[in-house]
């Protein structure tokens, strides 16, 4: 089948949009994917695939890199390449082992200077991530949940308790979280607990809910972007075990991102939750790619 992406020479890409494998030395960003992390035993690694989706969605853009992206209002790369390490071996009878992988690999790539990209995989994934990052940090979740659940089912490690195990962490100073919306795993209790440490919550229903979150994060702030996708609408995002209505817009989540990398210092992004087997014709995926294609752009200026 004939692809925009074909028609200016893109093939199949083995890396995040055919960048360069990361070789352990300085790079504006690196990327790294992980299947699962923390998992519920009633659900195992749901999201299997889909960091390996989001980069073959991005292979149309592999002979694009010095063309002019119209998200960023820049081009795609017009500097120092990111790179990609590839996915670590992690497994669904092992979550202390994937915590230590992520975090171990995590703080590396910060050791070189280089902002990790996690890709995944369920929303467990930024908990070691953010253990690996160094304060004061602030937190950027844009997500349909305020994951502030002690723990579910035995896990206290698990994707409904990210913010909460975020709370705990000596580094962390500050959460502001955008684009929860509908009923999800948050109880009364968990909201009043959430509010009551001082998380700063902006729902996706907000009269203006970019700007309200952006308000909150300091200027100059190290930040950590934990996106997970079904913060999007399911009309753009259909790839993710959650769809819930009323979810943020393509063009808000990229405002989210492009407005904290110019007011804060962006430390890491997470991007969690893509589910393949629930996409709709790669929609999802594409969404996904696009986002971290600009990210990628925003994260290596000139």
């Amino acid at each position: 089948m004939a692809t925009l992406g074909a028609m200016f020479g893109a093939g199949a890409a083995e890396t995040a949009m055919g960048l360069p494998r990361w070789d352990g030395g300085p790079a504006p960003a690196v990327v790294l994917g992980a299947d699962g992390c923390t998992p519920y035993p009633s659900v195992g690694f749901y999201c299997k695939g889909g960091p390996a989706a989001i980069r073959a969605a991005t292979a149309p853009f592999a002979a694009s890199q010095g063309h002019w992206n119209f998200d960023i209002a820049a081009p795609a790369f017009d500097g120092r390449l990111p790179a990609d390490m590839g996915d670590l071996p992690v497994r669904e009878d092992d979550p202390e082992g994937n915590r230590r992988l992520i975090r171990d690999a995590a703080a590396r790539i910060a050791a070189q200077g280089a902002v990790p990209v996690l890709l995944g995989g369920d929303d467990s994934l930024p908990i070691p991530l953010l253990e690996a990052l160094e304060g004061p940090l602030t937190v950027l979740q844009i997500d349909a949940h305020i994951d502030w659940r002690d723990e579910v089912e035995g896990v206290r490690h698990g994707l409904s308790s990210t913010m909460r195990r975020a709370s705990e962490m000596p580094q962390v100073e500050r959460i502001v979280q955008v684009g929860h919306r509908g009923m999800g795993s948050a109880r009364p209790s968990d909201l009043a607990e959430a509010r009551a440490w001082g998380a700063r919550l902006v729902p996706a229903s907000a009269p203006d809910p970019v700007g309200e979150a952006l308000a909150l994060v300091p200027d100059g702030a190290r930040v950590a972007l934990c996106l997970d996708l079904d913060a999007l609408d399911p009309s753009v995002m259909p790839a993710v075990i959650g769809r819930t209505a009323g979810g943020l817009s393509y063009a808000q989540v990229l405002r989210l991102i492009a407005g904290t990398r110019a007011r804060a210092h962006i430390a890491a992004l997470a991007m969690t939750e893509l589910m393949p087997p629930r996409d709709v014709d790669g929609l999802g995926a594409m969404a996904a790619a696009q986002l971290l294609v600009a990210a990628l752009g925003l994260l290596a200026p000139p």
